[in-house]
């Protein structure tokens, strides 16, 4: 049976899935990436229940995903902003939507395309070395355990 949870294990992954890995939570991640919100906005773009919504907010809020931010006093509302650290996850969510526009294409095309507000091309992810700053294809990409951290 698999745990609900990835404690004990020392792999980045699987800290970054206890942050953004339930599937409601990637998806709020992507709307609000689209610009939206506002708690009602996310409610009418997911059919998620209002309470799970609610979990997943403020789970994003407490990771510093989001953050919370009045923007009515009377009565009090509040609209959730990606944080410096959930713009960081726009590879992440492009990389999945490109991954899913190629393996699990909808039959009248992609739902929606990445594109670059400076000139309007489409926009994808790619793995750059940092050494040689050449583009390197997934099959040359070797994982290697980190001597330091165990």
């Amino acid at each position: 049976m698999l745990r609900r949870t990835y404690d004990g294990q020392l792999c980045s992954i699987a800290r970054a899935l206890e942050v953004v890995g339930e599937r409601w939570t990637l998806l709020i991640v992507r709307d609000a990436l689209s610009g939206v919100t506002r708690f009602d906005g996310f409610l009418a773009r997911m059919p998620i229940a209002r309470n799970v919504l609610s979990d997943r907010l403020n789970g994003l809020v407490e990771h510093g995903v989001l953050e919370r931010v009045r923007y009515q006093d009377r009565p009090p509302r509040h609209e959730y902003r990606l944080t410096a650290r959930g713009r960081e996850l726009t590879p992440v969510v492009l990389a999945l939507m490109a991954w899913g526009d190629r393996h699990l294409p909808a039959p009248t095309g992609p739902p929606s395309v990445a594109e670059h507000a400076g000139c309007g091309g489409t926009v994808r992810t790619c793995l750059v070395c940092d050494c040689c700053e050449q583009q390197v294809v997934s099959g040359s990409v070797l994982r290697r355990s980190n001597a330091a951290a165990t």
